[in-house]
């Protein structure tokens, strides 16, 4: 039985979405809804663990570790994925064990994931716990790197008629997704990344490294401007902005990533980025779970 049928894996589908806002500028928007693809190992978790989970079984590896938050959807995701593959999880967390856990590290915790908690000077020398460590299998924040960007690659293939589109649009954290699904895109198609966290300049230059041809650069586009204060930062703008899509077309976001990414859809297609006639693909990656941590 391969890794996908021990996790059995829901089908996925293209949602179209019409509103005033897309239509004002003549476009069509599309959903890739990955959201529907797990219960807990959703959007594009799964993808950007499926290789290196196979590097650790092909290993024997005995125990495998990541890196997270407290809110983080990959340590959700990893501390399930190894509990259903009866593989031993340590989750080294940014920042002093907390009085009261999240909801996430308290899923966590139940799916016998290990956790352990790193001051955030010690969480900046990540190599210093690898070496500590050498008899785990080290899985990188987020998913990052050639394999996690090898699995988003993935992505498109759940497209029907993928080459129909001009525009590819999702929500940016590490760059690994983004990286993944411009190595998979098209020549004709335009891959545009909306940035989650502030000031992160290197963040262009990060996903360029994992472009298998660096040419493809030229139809890479990073946007900056739709943080909304920062990673994790929201207003109440966006939550109505969140309402609102959610009402009028059964469609749920996070506020963390795909809220942001659709409203920068929405602000570019008023101010005319697109060209007229074209058909966006935004893809939902998932993360719902992190609106737990809401109030209110």
């Amino acid at each position: 039985m391969s890794l996908q049928e021990e996790l059995n894996f829901n089908a996925v589908a293209v949602q179209p979405i019409k509103s005033e806002t897309f239509s004002s500028s003549i476009i069509q928007v599309d959903v890739l809804r990955l959201d529907k693809l797990h219960p807990v190992v959703s959007g594009n978790k799964w993808f950007k663990l499926k290789y290196y989970l196979q590097q650790a079984m092909a290993n024997k590896s005995k125990a495998v570790a990541t890196f997270g938050g407290a809110f983080s959807n990959h340590i959700i995701a990893a501390a399930y994925t190894c509990n259903k593959l009866n593989i031993k999880c340590t989750g080294f967390i940014r920042g002093e064990e907390p009085r009261q856990y999240s909801q996430t590290l308290l899923d966590a915790a139940a799916l016998n994931m290990q956790l352990k908690f790193l001051s955030r000077e010690a969480y900046k020398n990540k190599q210093a716990v690898i070496d500590e460590n050498p008899q785990m299998f080290f899985i990188p924040e987020g998913g990052f790197g050639t394999e996690g960007a090898k699995g988003a690659a993935e992505i498109l293939q759940l497209v029907p008629n993928i080459s129909e589109y001009n525009y590819i649009v999702c929500a940016v954290g590490t760059g690994t997704m983004l990286a993944g699904i411009t190595n998979a895109s098209l020549p004709h198609q335009q891959c545009i990344g909306i940035s989650v966290m502030k000031n992160n300049w290197s963040l262009d230059e990060t996903v360029i490294s994992l472009l298998l041809d660096k040419t493809q650069q030229n139809r890479l586009n990073i946007f900056h401007d739709y943080h909304f204060g920062g990673y994790a930062k929201y207003s109440s703008g966006l939550i109505a902005f969140m309402k609102k899509v959610e009402a009028e077309h059964q469609l749920p976001l996070d506020f963390v990533y795909t809220a942001k990414a659709l409203y920068a859809v929405c602000d570019l297609s008023g101010k005319k980025y697109f060209s007229e006639g074209a058909k966006v693909l935004f893809i939902h990656s998932g993360g719902l779970q992190g609106n737990r941590s809401l109030v209110g």
